[in-house]
């Protein structure tokens, strides 16, 4: 029977995260932290965390995935991993602001009158709303990962020119005499790059969303 489109893009998209189930794939890893660790980061500051609240936020939260991430399951009828990964570090941004006051403790339905896991715990509502910061954080950060690959696999003053001329944005003359160029080899750096970063993008999309 052949495969129908949209089991080809689940399939895709659950790449990355079946090579997390093995601990020992540092290569996947470290992909991983590249893309989420400061949208985990600035998401808890936004959340009103002191930078080394912060700091503690983003090692909990990847420590929560490494340990979650064997059971989790793809499926975008149940959800994304997109969302799946905001609970994580919505708990994580909870049990810091319970730190600052007393401990409240849990009762768990077997009479344990220990606190039960934070992931088995509901977020706490008084955190203000983090979805849409999250939104535009992720969005923002996925651009700033594919920068960073792209950065890394393509010409060196390629991307210089990109840069200078496009995040700096100096005017295409300016750029062309700096690097000593024309200025329509700024303008055909701009578009290669721009390309890759169109490709790099969709390439992440597809592994984590």
């Amino acid at each position: 029977m052949p495969r129908k489109p949209d089991d080809e893009i689940i399939r895709t998209r659950a790449t990355l995260l079946n090579r997390l189930k093995n601990w020992d794939d540092r290569a996947s890893w470290q992909e991983f932290f590249d893309i989420y660790w400061k949208l985990i980061y600035g998401v808890a500051r936004k959340a009103g965390l002191t930078e080394a609240e912060a700091q503690d936020v983003v090692q909990e939260t990847l420590f929560s995935v490494a340990k979650h991430i064997p059971k989790f399951k793809y499926d975008p009828a149940l959800g994304t991993f997109k969302a799946w990964l905001l609970n994580m570090t919505r708990w994580r941004i909870t049990d810091q602001l319970r730190k600052r006051g007393p401990l409240i403790e849990h009762r768990d339905p077997a009479g344990d009158t220990a606190r039960t896991a934070t992931v088995e715990r509901v977020a706490d509502e008084t955190i203000p709303n983090l979805d849409a910061v999250w939104e535009a954080d992720w969005k923002k950060n996925l651009l700033a990962a594919a920068l960073t690959n792209v950065k890394s696999r393509i010409d060196p003053l390629q991307f210089q020119i990109f840069d200078f001329y496009v995040t700096r944005e100096w005017p295409p003359e300016q750029v062309a005499q700096t690097f000593k160029v024309s200025v329509n080899q700024v303008y055909l750096a701009k578009t290669r790059v721009t390309e890759k970063l169109r490709e790099e993008v969709k390439r992440l999309e597809q592994e984590v969303t």
